[in-house]
């Protein structure tokens, strides 16, 4: 029995699938201890796990976001978006993270540190010079990966993968750009660090993939961008099924009923992302509400029907407005996802086969709709507000074009040929506590 600690960043796309191997690694009989948002304790405490809430300062309600940071209101899209989120959300929590790590470590001598991306608390306990024993780490990759590459366009605006010594080219262009365009933000970054005694090797979004001992991305080969440069550290290990729903009661509008031999569309703005349900939400059901599908329209949020209906007073006849609705139960029915590109709901939908239509323009959601579109399962609107217009157009053809169904088949085989909870139980089993490195020398773009 290994005892594993888990650190997950408050948003709920980054929690559940760290409390989903957690949960497994239980089963197995080891001893975990979870660490996140003050919000997810009931989730986290209800499956028998341990759970401590995250310091103060480094806690936040992912669904009340402009409560806890007034100016993400006017956080924007590109570039200004991601130096929102990665410094003030990301860097400024850094180090109550690593603080309360290193306490915890205290009492609970962990052999693993497991964490999400964005952690950046944890990153610390990698990159340390050599001093004192520390836990294996391992970094589960829940966005697509952000290491700057020669064969992988940067990470941020969704910018389509091109092979060949053309992309690499413009890889290395974009790379440079990107490193001057970010230079602000990696200074900001790098003093956090250098406050807890830590230098920070290289570029932020590199250090957070090269840094851990193991970076166990959450997909499958064929949806993610071949690199030749990547480390040996990284891997692609599957994606994880969705949390089991059997408490979930069927409401009456259930689309096995309610569809009446039509097509089954769902739509969701994830649960992140959905403030604004006019984004997503209402240009789909009103761009199909003269087709001949049912439209689900999953809000994630308990008021979401009420603010739908407010939104739009007259909801037409083939479409339902739900709050919370179990993604392990509705996908198996639907012949389309329209989606705002979450990472987790993307590969939802992938496990069960179904195509995907995705209009999505903050945090990594433009990276997610690229390869949608690169790997053939659906469609890149390239957009966070699509016309209603876009949405049927994209819709009709996904429907009507067998090669998108296809192409989610191929990707739900080969997610059915991987084991991400046997990934990261392996190495669990294997590790020990281990003496820290010197600091790791991030791959950059050659």
């Amino acid at each position: 029995m290994a005892k594993v600690l888990f650190a997950a960043t408050p948003f709920h796309g980054h929690v559940t699938p760290l409390l989903t191997v957690a949960k497994n690694l239980r089963t197995r009989g080891h001893d975990v201890l979870f660490v996140t948002g003050s919000r997810f304790e009931e989730a986290v405490m209800s499956g028998g796990t341990r759970f401590e809430a995250l310091p103060e300062e480094a806690d936040f309600d992912d669904r009340h976001m402009s409560a806890a940071f007034p100016e993400f209101a006017d956080a924007g899209t590109g570039y200004e978006h991601h130096t929102f989120f990665w410094k003030r959300v990301f860097a400024d929590a850094a180090a109550a993270q690593y603080r309360q790590i290193q306490a915890l470590l205290e009492h609970f001598p962990a052999s693993v540190l497991v964490h999400d991306t964005v952690f950046l608390g944890a990153l610390p306990v990698s990159l340390r010079p050599p001093s004192a024993i520390r836990p294996t780490t391992i970094c589960l990759g829940v966005l697509p990966p952000m290491l700057l590459s020669d064969d992988v366009p940067p990470f941020g605006p969704g910018i389509p993968y091109l092979g060949g010594p053309e992309g690499r080219a413009r890889n290395r262009r974009l790379n440079a750009e990107t490193l001057d365009a970010y230079a602000g933000l990696q200074k900001d970054v790098a003093s956090v660090f250098g406050a807890i005694g830590c230098d920070l090797p290289g570029f932020i979004f590199d250090c957070a993939v090269t840094g851990p001992d193991h970076y166990l991305q959450l997909t499958v080969p064929g949806f993610e961008y071949p690199r030749s440069d990547a480390p040996d550290s990284f891997r692609c290990v599957g994606a994880l099924p969705q949390p089991s729903s059997d408490s979930f009661v069927t409401p009456e509008w259930w689309p096995e009923s309610a569809a009446a031999g039509r097509p089954v569309v769902a739509v969701t703005q994830g649960t992140l992302a959905n403030e604004d349900l006019s984004e997503l939400i209402l240009p789909t059901v009103r761009g199909l509400a003269a087709t001949d599908v049912t439209v689900v329209a999953a809000t994630a949020r308990p008021d979401g029907p009420e603010d739908v209906a407010r939104l739009l007073p007259e909801i037409p006849g083939n479409a339902v407005i739900a709050g919370y609705v179990p993604f392990d139960r509705l996908l198996p029915l639907a012949s389309v996802l329209v989606t705002n590109g979450g990472y987790g709901g993307v590969h939802a939908a992938l496990r069960n086969g179904v195509p995907l239509v995705v209009a999505g323009d903050t945090e990594d959601k433009p990276e997610v709709a690229a390869r949608v579109q690169w790997s053939g399962a659906g469609l890149d609107l390239r957009t966070g507000r699509p016309r209603p217009e876009q949405v049927r157009r994209a819709v009709t053809t996904v429907l009507g074009d067998a090669r998108y169904r296809a192409a989610a088949g191929r990707l739900r085989a080969e997610i059915a040929e991987f084991d991400p909870f046997g990934a990261v139980a392996g190495l669990v089993a294997a590790s020990s506590p281990v003496r820290e490195q010197a600091a790791l020398r991030p791959k950059g773009p050659r």
